[in-house]
């Protein structure tokens, strides 16, 4: 190890005094506090080059990523300045820099050091058949979350035997009908022993092991590792931490970088008191902190660091920027969730046209999925051109189509595709070969496959009665759905019919990973588009029926992609757009159980729920526009809601409220002197609906209503309040003008001219239009 350390390298020019200093520390364990846009990547780059500057052999330098991406643009930078020698160091991510030690002393695990790796796909399959070998109900004892739960437990560094002898953990398992996940876990683990393999959790698990049961070992890999600098600390795990603390807690140089205010993945195993208590591990610890935003407007920047402010578990910083004030940030308050959605997009079309911005510039950020539905209809609606970051379109998710497979197999019994997906989905033990002798017997009678699954013995299947009993009982459930979809004027209900007596909603519910939950929130969402559907029908005077929502699904997903080969706006979760940043940013959905979110019940989810919204108001560069409904359709009823507490901590003068359909001023809850108190309590004016929204009331199934017919209707001048060239505000369809007034009593409608470029004509009984002037 070299000791001297020169001070004179030209790139250190490059680095303001904060990076500057935490580059050139070598004299100890060293927390670099980087806050948003800060330059982080850069620190760590220049961090490398300078240890190489000072004399540190390429190989004595380990540095670990939390994904290949930032390796690789890492490494790319350095050989850029260093040449050919930064391949010679151990940079990679976690994962892939532990597997190459594992291999190299694999022997002393009981492996060689061939052993393979397995991917979660393979890991799941494994689990499957292990379940399958028990004998258990694989609907319970479901691959994906037993899989959950045993990442979990290696992760903790928890080995089977030590799972088995946690008594909480046992008892919890049992609480939620799973007792035998300890057997599940110690077989899984026995084969992958016998497979010669390692899953992708064994890879920090087993390392631990290694150092742990092989001093000489951990002595040897003290000694050739002479700096270790790990990126994204707050992002660490139990096992990762134990890696970094065995490492180097004597020699003490270790660089970490990360912020504790962008922690937001809890639910992977991160733990944010490895950032937190990083000096009582390391104890002579120089902390750096570099506050200085290269990324956002001064008034973006202020607005961040007021509501990170409100957490009591973090590491106090003044980030500031030196960019200019910018714009205040734009709060619009929207009557419903597709008025929030069409006010964003005539917004991103303001910023198209009249600014000049491409839409590549543009990012739509929310708290779930689900809210993605309601975008992308108004967005194709509006001609918007948009990607979906990180993910699929919301109909192209697999619990949503195998709930349109059904819905397409009620309206038209011989659609094969769709049958075919249903047939042993929830799964009610119909085989592969089972499908392949009525699809056989389909062909060799030329009929439907229906008539076969009716009474598959009648027609020759070569199945047991068992076997033949579970295809009739499937046929007699898809036959009473459709008489149900043929005689209920409720769509609304027959399609969550649908969704209970198929089991849909059960299979779901018992995933209870977030994965699991996350699809149970695009179910409802769903649900919500059904009632959306029927609404909007009733109002153009049409009757809502099954046929006609599921072709209009089908026309949408057949649509070409959106964005795909031309600048798009960017829709994502706020989770994916951790590390991006875009000059404009909407955040949408911020509303009280739904951002934060309503599994948030402890006071540190509610800090890590306040860090998110953190992250989201720092991905944006120029400007920030923030939105919320007065009411969204939720859980099958119109629900009020309540604007996120994340509001009111926003400083005042940073805002601009958007009064916009004639709401008012500024709301009552903005203006106040009191704010929530540190940890996140709710003020006592948002603990109810506020005024003008008394009560939560139930959504309307009304679905009867005949069609209009062709005969003329009287015209008028004025139906009660609405006159001819009225101004008025539809839930939908936002601002218009009233065109045509006709008809009377039920029959009562008006032509509206809407300012997005829709003329509908609405049955004034459904269509609920505020008048505006």
């Amino acid at each position: 190890m070299p000791s001297t350390t020169p001070l004179d390298f030209p790139y250190l020019a490059e680095l303001n005094e904060a990076q500057r200093a935490a580059v050139t520390y070598n004299d100890g364990p060293a927390l670099v506090i980087a806050g948003a846009g800060s330059g982080k990547t850069r620190v760590l780059v220049y961090k490398l080059l300078y240890l190489l500057d000072c004399g540190y052999h390429p190989m004595g330098l380990m540095a670990l990523t939390f994904t290949n991406k930032a390796a690789r643009e890492m490494r790319q930078r350095i050989s850029e300045r260093a040449g050919s020698v930064a391949r010679q160091i151990r940079m990679g991510t976690f994962h892939s820099v532990f597997l190459s030690i594992l291999r190299l002393h694999a022997s002393l695990l009981g492996y060689t050091p061939t052993f393979s790796v397995y991917n979660t796909s393979d890991s799941r399959s494994c689990i499957k058949a292990i379940v399958k070998r028990l004998g258990l109900d694989d609907k319970v004892y479901k691959p994906n979350l037993i899989h959950s739960r045993i990442s979990s437990a290696k992760n903790r560094l928890l080995t089977p035997e030590a799972y088995a002898s946690y008594g909480e953990l046992v008892k919890y398992d049992a609480k939620s009908g799973l007792p035998r996940i300890a057997e599940i876990y110690r077989l899984y683990w026995d084969e992958l022993r016998q497979s010669n393999a390692m899953d992708f959790d064994d890879l920090l698990l087993q390392i631990n092991i290694l150092f742990r049961q092989h001093p000489e070992v951990l002595k040897q890999w003290q000694e050739r590792i002479d700096y270790l600098l790990i990126d994204e600390y707050q992002d660490t795990n139990f096992a990762q931490y134990m890696v970094a603390k065995q490492l180097m807690q004597e020699k003490g140089a270790i660089f970490v970088v990360g912020d504790d205010a962008q922690s937001i993945y809890s639910f992977r195993g991160a733990n944010l008191d490895n950032i937190l208590n990083f000096e009582k591990t390391f104890p002579s610890t120089k902390v750096f902190k570099l506050e200085r935003n290269y990324r956002s407007t001064q008034t973006i920047v202020s607005a961040a660091g007021s509501i990170i402010a409100y957490n009591e578990y973090q590491i106090p910083k003044q980030v500031f920027s030196e960019e200019a004030v910018g714009e205040p940030i734009q709060v619009h308050e929207a009557l419903s969730g597709e008025l929030e959605a069409l006010w964003a997009g005539e917004e991103i079309q303001r910023l198209h046209r009249e600014q000049g911005e491409s839409y590549d510039s543009i990012a739509i950020l929310y708290r779930t999925n689900a809210q993605s539905r309601t975008l992308e209809q108004v967005f194709r609606r509006l001609g918007i051109p948009f990607r979906i970051y990180g993910g699929r379109s919301f109909f192209d998710h697999k619990e949503i189509m195998d709930v349109m497979a059904y819905l397409r197999v009620l309206i038209n019994e011989q659609d094969e595709e769709a049958l075919l997906r249903i047939i042993n989905y929830p799964k009610r033990s119909i085989g592969d070969t089972t499908i392949q002798r009525v699809h056989s017997a389909s062909r060799t009678h030329h009929l439907p496959l229906m008539e076969i699954l009716r009474d598959p013995l009648a027609y020759g299947v070569a199945v047991n009665r068992p076997t033949a009993g579970r295809l009739q009982s499937f046929a007699a459930l898809l036959d009473e759905l459709r008489t149900l979809s043929q005689t209920s004027d409720d769509l609304y209900d027959v399609v969550e019919q649908v969704i209970l007596q198929t089991g849909i909603l059960a299979d779901l519910k018992s995933d209870t990973t977030q994965e699991g939950k996350t699809r149970v929130e695009n179910i409802q969402e769903l649900l919500s588009g059904i009632e959306e559907y029927v609404q909007a029908t009733l109002e153009e005077g049409d009757t809502p029926t099954l046929a006609s929502y599921v072709s209009g699904v089908a026309l949408l997903t057949d649509q070409d992609t959106q964005g795909e080969g031309e600048e798009a706006v960017t829709l994502m979760t706020i989770h994916a757009s951790k590390g991006l940043e875009f000059p404009h940013v909407f955040v949408l959905g911020l509303e009280e159980d739904l951002f934060p979110s309503s599994m948030s019940n402890t006071g540190r989810e509610l800090e890590e729920e306040r860090r998110l919204f953190y992250v989201a108001l720092t991905r944006a560069e120029k400007t920030c526009h923030l939105g919320y409904t007065r009411e969204r359709f939720r859980n099958g009823r119109t629900e009020f809601c309540r604007p996120s507490r994340f509001l009111r901590e926003l400083p005042t003068e940073l805002i601009q409220f958007d009064t916009a359909h004639g709401f008012g001023s500024t709301p009552s809850w903005l203006q106040g002197p009191p704010r929530p108190q540190r940890g996140g309590e709710l003020p006592r004016d948002f603990s109810s609906a506020p005024d003008f929204l008394p009560q939560a009331r139930p959504s309307r199934r009304v679905l009867t209503q005949r069609r209009w017919g062709d005969e003329a209707e009287e015209k008028h001048t004025s139906i009660g309040d609405l006159r001819i060239g009225t101004r008025v505000l539809h839930k939908r369809f936002g601002e218009g003008e009233v065109m045509e007034l006709e008809g009377s009593g039920e029959n009562a409608k008006a032509v509206v001219a809407f300012d997005a470029g829709d003329t509908k004509k609405l049955l004034l009984r459904f269509a609920q239009l505020q008048v505006l002037d």
